[in-house]
């Protein structure tokens, strides 16, 4: 049995990484019906926000996930992905963080390149919607200076 699962969340993980959510969801839910670990609750959730835009059920397995298991760098990972999936960019960026301060994982560096980092404002004490931030950023970026 423990194989079956062990084999399943394989293959579902390796789904995942190809792009196949679709496939990697079939896989997870397969193992769910075994034994329900944090780690199957974390991929599926991200699997049902990625394939079915469930957003709120996939944020809620990542969390129990990450309440069952708060070092394991992957369910940060799936939450984060689902965060920017429901167009919650800075949450994303906040969870991938605190991801990378439990362990350092390759995928969450690799996240963190893609979503990509926003520069300091121009003027700190600002916030970034300021018309001065906003605009002083954009002709700063043109002089080459940022």
């Amino acid at each position: 049995m423990a194989t079956d699962l062990e084999q399943l969340i394989a293959k579902g993980l390796s789904a995942l990484e190809e792009g196949h959510a679709l496939v990697a969801a079939m896989h997870f839910e397969a193992a769910a019906k075994i034994n329900r670990t944090p780690t199957v609750a974390s991929c599926l959730g991200y699997c049902l926000a990625k394939e079915y835009q469930q957003f709120q059920m996939g944020s809620s397995m990542c969390v129990s996930a990450l309440k069952q298991e708060p070092d394991n760098a992957l369910h940060y990972l799936n939450l984060a992905r689902i965060q920017d999936l429901a167009g919650q960019r800075q949450k994303a960026l906040a969870t991938l963080r605190k991801g990378l301060r439990q362990k350092g994982h390759h995928q969450i560096v690799a996240e963190l390149r893609r979503l990509g980092l926003r520069k300091s404002p121009i003027f700190p004490h600002l916030s970034r919607d300021n018309p001065l931030n906003k605009y002083g950023g954009k002709i700063f970026k043109r002089l080459g200076l940022r």
